[in-house]
């Protein structure tokens, strides 16, 4: 069963109540008696997991960031000096 959040408008009192989803929505406060209890919008307490369902997506492809950051990655000094090719020594030694 379902938790609801109401909330009185009249004295502000607010209250968690468990119910069916089939039950009539309550509408008397109980802390004032008022005719002004009001169920709220409140955000879904649950997330889906599992084979299938993923938080991001419902795909098996990787997110499109993911070869754009691979790609992003800096090299190290090492291998661009050696990718560059053999470096040319020039001496200037009087013999």
């Amino acid at each position: 069963m379902p938790i609801y959040a109401y909330q009185c408008a009249s004295c502000g009192h607010a209250q968690d109540v468990l119910q069916k989803m089939s039950d009539a929505p309550l509408t008397v406060c109980p802390a004032c008696g008022a005719a002004s209890f009001v169920k709220q919008l409140t955000a879904a307490g649950f997330q889906l997991k599992g084979t299938g369902w993923y938080a991001t997506d419902f795909s098996g492809k990787k997110p499109a960031s993911a070869p754009a950051a691979a790609a992003a990655a800096p090299v190290a000094p090492e291998k661009v000096a050696a990718s560059a090719g053999p470096a040319t020594v020039s001496s200037t030694s009087d013999t």
